[in-house]
């Protein structure tokens, strides 16, 4: 049975003698137990932890305006400085399984694309400012109306979407699936492996990951996805210590020598609000923190709706519980992600393993962020887990995510179409984003040809023309000059 078949509440609330913490938690009311909730924890932080290793790759890795990079090992610290607060005041706060961290995605953008046009501390400052004025959206209620505004069938491919995205990100993050080098005559983009066939060990943990998992799946074995990642990752330990491996990617499955490693906090509060405008046409900087906004915005919106909806929340109107105060955490996480120069913190689709596991509660939250807290002086011992090992996790919350399918009425095109899109564009352009504006702007398109546009809540016109400008961005910035 998936996990999304079990009720979001028992009637008659709390069993009686319930302890404070299940009361003020809802554990046993949604169904779970302190057990699964302390899986679902150990689940969510080793499916992410890995962002305690690529966050600083990606930030580190390039320079600002004036030539100046970033510190690995201070971003290292802020990254699981900002992980650890924000996941916990996620799970006592919102009460949902959901953690957060540096957004992948919008760090490369950062990275990439804000950091060249200025100083470090002035990135940072367009990432405070894009929190801030989500938050505003928040408090205002338009963010928590546009997530109600939008059909239960869209919610349901937003889900069955982010099912494959997921999927596709373990198989990639594994080695599984590679991208083709751009070579003549080649218009294949991915292949098996890296050289179209599977070689090496690394692959093979991967590969026999997944068979545990899903074999323990089948079997309904409590903690199965856990049970996989600590397994493959003492095999993968073994394994490295008797042949002879180059890499296993990001993480590295060694002992390390120096388990305990002294945090470096000095990036936090590095940021200017304002400086962008000093640095770069006022057009570019509104432009750029739009983008922020948009992809923040929907990325946790995707994610909300696709984690909850697998650990079976959603009321019968498809509604998130305590929408309004997930939605601001959230946003106080791209602030506190920026002050701390560690790029938008935001909702991470790997709590999905999490729920795999079990977790129906925020005290899962507790456990996921005590880790990352604990990461602050353990990151060498808590960073051996290799993607190999925690990747086929990814793989398995996508078949559990994929089931809700079933639920979507794929004989009215006018659904049937946009569902499809959403979860198509998804894994193939490897954006959630993405998936959800080709969906709204589909949907918004097929009504109005059918003559049905008086369907259509005035907040899905709306975001499907903010949508219409986030795709035309590179025509529109070359028409206003900011190019």
């Amino acid at each position: 049975m998936s996990v999304t078949q079990q009720p979001t509440d028992r009637p008659g609330g709390p069993p009686p003698g319930a302890n404070g913490v299940d009361r003020f938690f809802r554990i046993s009311e949604r169904g779970s137990t302190l057990g699964r909730e302390i899986r679902g924890g150990l689940a969510t932080f080793f499916t992410m932890a890995y962002i305690l290793v690529l966050n600083p790759i990606i930030l580190g890795s390039a320079k600002d305006k004036f030539g100046h990079q970033l510190d690995a090992v201070q971003l290292t610290t802020a990254t699981a400085l900002v992980a650890a607060v924000m996941t916990i005041i996620m799970g006592i706060g919102g009460n949902l399984p959901l953690a957060l961290a540096a957004g992948l995605g919008l760090n490369a953008v950062v990275a990439f694309q804000i950091a060249p046009l200025m100083s470090w501390d002035d990135a940072m400052g367009l990432i405070v400012l894009e929190g801030l004025l989500i938050c505003v959206l928040v408090v205002t209620g338009l963010r928590e109306a546009v997530m109600h505004a939008i059909p239960q069938s869209l919610k349901q491919a937003i889900s069955v979407g982010i099912g494959l995205f997921i999927a596709f990100i373990g198989f990639v993050d594994a080695g599984f699936v590679s991208r083709i080098p751009d070579v003549a005559g080649t218009t294949v983009p991915v292949q098996l492996g890296a050289t179209g066939t599977l070689t090496g060990w690394p692959i093979l943990v991967f590969c026999l990951g997944v068979l545990l998992t899903i074999g323990l799946l089948a079997r309904k074995v409590r903690g199965a996805i856990l049970i996989s990642i600590v397994t493959m990752t003492v095999v993968a330990i073994v394994i490295d210590s008797i042949a002879d491996i180059k890499t296993w990617g990001l993480t590295t499955p060694k002992i390390p020598d120096d388990i305990v490693a002294s945090p470096d906090f000095g990036l936090i509060g590095h940021f200017s609000l304002f400086g962008a405008f000093g640095q770069t046409s006022a057009i570019t900087v509104v432009l750029l923190v739009f983008t922020l906004i948009l992809s923040d915005f929907f990325d946790t919106m995707g994610t909300v709706v696709g984690v909850s909806a697998e650990a079976g929340l959603l009321d019968d109107q498809g509604r998130v519980p305590n929408l309004g105060r997930v939605l601001l955490i959230d946003g106080a996480a791209a602030v506190a992600g920026g002050a701390s120069s560690s790029s938008s913190a935001t909702s991470y689709i790997e709590s999905a393993a999490g729920v795999g596991e079990g977790s129906r509660t925020g005290f899962s939250n507790l456990v996921t962020g005590g880790l990352f807290a604990l990461a602050l002086f353990l990151t060498p011992l808590l960073t051996i887990v290799p993607l190999q090992a925690a990747a086929p996790a990814l793989v398995a919350v996508g078949f559990l995510m994929m089931t809700q399918v079933k639920n979507i009425d794929w004989d009215k095109y006018e659904i049937a179409i946009p569902a499809f899109l959403t979860i198509a564009v998804m894994p193939f352009t490897y954006s959630i984003t993405n998936g959800i504006g080709a969906g709204f702007l589909s949907y918004v398109l097929l009504k109005t040809v059918l003559g049905k546009a008086k369907e259509i809540h005035w907040l899905l016109w709306g975001t499907a023309a903010l949508f219409l400008v986030y795709f035309a961005i590179d025509p529109i910035e070359q028409i206003l000059g900011a190019k």
